[in-house]
């Protein structure tokens, strides 16, 4: 083999092991763990091909929004891929919930929209409703 062709070799293994280790880091590894609580807005099956649970929480407080005088609620967007959690949670309707979530750094058709993927549900709490008021 010529060295044209060792060089052109070794380039491309070089290449597709770049390649492979993007691919790993971009869609596989686990950037970071957590937990969010809060109550659920809304959680659905979406999707045309890639059936996918989609949910939002709000969390309790609020946060500052970049535009002054303004303030807006903690909300946090997450997909479900476990059909067992997925069950969890729409039992869980209107109950505040703990959830453990894992965050990749990006997202996969079949894995939902959301980089958060949440793998566990901690706690369900039922939610406080306001009560009508006695005249």
């Amino acid at each position: 083999m010529s060295t044209g062709g060792k060089i052109a070799v070794w380039t491309s293994v070089i290449a597709v092991l770049a390649l492979a280790v993007f691919i790993f880091f971009k869609f596989c590894f686990v950037y970071a763990e957590g937990v969010n609580e809060g109550d659920i807005n809304y959680f659905q099956k979406e999707g045309f091909i890639f059936k996918t649970y989609e949910g939002k929480m709000i969390q309790t407080g609020l946060k500052n929004s970049k535009v002054q005088g303004s303030i807006q609620s903690n909300e946090f967007r997450f997909s479900v891929v476990n059909e067992r959690v997925a069950r969890q949670l729409d039992e869980g309707s209107n109950t505040g919930v703990k959830l453990h979530w894992k965050r990749y750094l990006g997202t996969l058709p079949w894995r939902g929209k959301s980089q958060f993927i949440v793998d566990s549900v901690y706690t369900a709490k039922p939610m406080h409703t306001a009560q009508p008021v006695k005249q």
